[in-house]
């Protein structure tokens, strides 16, 4: 019997259930009253949020932050930040991983998931469709002009989040410092992305009384945020879902190694695609641009699976796709099945992409989310992610300058002097479409204020508009 209450729990664990008043569960609400969003009510928001999150990592975390701390009120900014800590340490795509975190916090192990996959789905869908027509068709303008202008239009959200994330985080001088030696190191001087968290968290470590203070300057007026208030009301609630989201993370772990296990001694291509794929989802620290060199060599010069030429289109297809960056992963598969077994096997070469890509993402956040929110009360831990969290503001921002590089701008030249590389813009190559564009965007969402979806709109229809009469993008 006990063991029967014990698996019993473990499952209500890990759908996020507990006993309920009036409809809501006890351990889901403030202590003013307030509770947190229906299941229902969330998947809508991580859908929307999935559909919308174009512009990489930089345009992800910018449409998230405003979803869930300004518009919602749903989590706080040091909440947002610390979970934002957390997920950049972590490979594979920041921004998905702090979905699935905030998902696991409001509703357990299937709010996790919920979050998690809506953050994938719709993209992966649209990259299907994108890799199906490029194989067969080749590239279609008018879907060209599409993606067009809302990429333009993203670089709009991209910059805004590098302000609001920045007035936010960036209190102390050490803060800017270590904001703006993240920027250049990472811009100038190409230093690998790990060291940078890796010597920012060292710094919050050593110092971490100094950005204890910064956070409490950084506390703003008014009500608390949602779920800061029902975990204030609720102490034990991370703590009562951390066996959930353990078995969830083991779980995931064996779904995602087991297959990989039995494809492995049968070779062909789809051995060839688990395993590769598989290391890339453990090694691709700093998102998806850390990993495209490897990746570019060893699926263009070792498996001959795709062109360099090819390798840039699908990395132009998934900047412009909702979801995360790395979704190029899923163009590379997909071409390598396709040209291995036909179009079923390259659907299928996609799925298994996707598949051994993005679980161990899941298996990273279930086994450490609750590990960190068990130390969120440790003063060392706490000032190194506060640090990561000034050396994010840099990461975004370079992410930000390198997003409007590529996206106003036809034309780059490396610049190599002293200790710096770095790409910088040829004036000329200025493109005054993209950047007419990405005005009318700072218009309609800044001025206008007509918010997110209604800016997409106005700009994808301005491109297409431009395209069909003046043959633009």
């Amino acid at each position: 019997m006990v063991a029967s209450g014990g698996g019993a729990q473990l499952a209500s664990d890990i759908r996020g259930a507990d006993a309920t008043a009036g409809g809501v569960p006890a351990f889901s609400r403030a202590a003013d009253g307030r509770t947190l969003p229906s299941f229902g009510e969330a998947v809508g928001v991580w859908a929307r949020i999935g559909c919308l999150s174009f512009g990489g990592p930089a345009g992800q975390i910018a449409l998230f932050h405003r979803e869930v701390v300004e518009q919602r009120n749903w989590v706080s900014e040091r909440r947002f930040l610390h979970a934002l800590n957390f997920c950049t340490l972590l490979p594979g795509p920041e921004a998905q991983q702090l979905a699935t975190y905030l998902g696991w916090l409001m509703h357990g192990a299937k709010g996790g998931f919920a979050a998690g996959l809506l953050f994938v789905i719709p993209g992966a869908m649209v990259m299907l469709a994108l890799s199906i027509v490029y194989a067969t068709l080749g590239a279609v303008p008018l879907i060209a002009a599409l993606f067009f202008g809302l990429k333009s239009a993203v670089l709009v959200l991209v910059a805004d989040a590098v302000r609001r994330i920045g007035r936010r985080a960036l209190k102390g001088r050490l803060a800017w410092s270590l904001a703006a030696i993240a920027f250049a190191g990472l811009f100038l001087f190409g230093v690998p992305f790990p060291a940078i968290v890796l010597a920012t968290g060292l710094v919050g470590y050593v110092l971490p009384e100094r950005f204890a203070l910064a956070a409490q300057k950084g506390t703003g007026d008014g009500p608390p945020a949602l779920l800061d208030a029902v975990l204030a009301a609720n102490p034990g609630r991370a703590a009562r879902m951390a066996g959930g989201a353990r078995k969830a993370g083991l779980i995931v772990a064996a779904l995602w190694l087991v297959p990989v296990a039995i494809l492995l001694p049968s070779g062909g291509i789809f051995a060839d695609i688990a395993w590769f794929f598989s290391k890339m989802a453990i090694v691709t620290f700093g998102g998806a641009y850390a990993v495209l060199a490897y990746v570019a060599q060893d699926a263009v010069q070792a498996y001959h699976w795709l062109s360099p030429a090819e390798m840039l289109t699908g990395l132009g297809l998934a900047e412009t796709t909702p979801g995360p960056l790395i979704l190029v992963l899923q163009f590379v598969g997909f071409l390598a099945g396709y040209r291995a077994g036909g179009m079923a096997a390259g659907v299928v070469a996609s799925a298994l992409t996707l598949w051994v890509t993005f679980a161990p993402c899941f298996v990273f956040v279930f086994l450490g989310a609750p590990l960190v929110e068990r130390l969120q009360g440790n003063r060392a831990l706490s000032g190194a992610l506060a640090a990561v969290t000034a050396g994010v503001v840099g990461v975004v921002a370079n992410l930000a300058v390198w997003f409007a590089l590529h996206v106003l701008f036809r034309a780059a030249v490396p610049v190599r002097a002293a200790f710096m590389r770095f790409d910088a813009p040829v004036i000329g190559s200025l493109d005054p479409w993209a950047l007419g564009i990405a005005l009318i965007a700072a218009i309609a969402l800044l001025r206008l204020r007509l918010g997110v979806l209604p800016t997409l709109g106005i700009c994808a229809a301005a491109s297409v508009g431009l395209h069909v009469a003046l043959g633009v993008a």
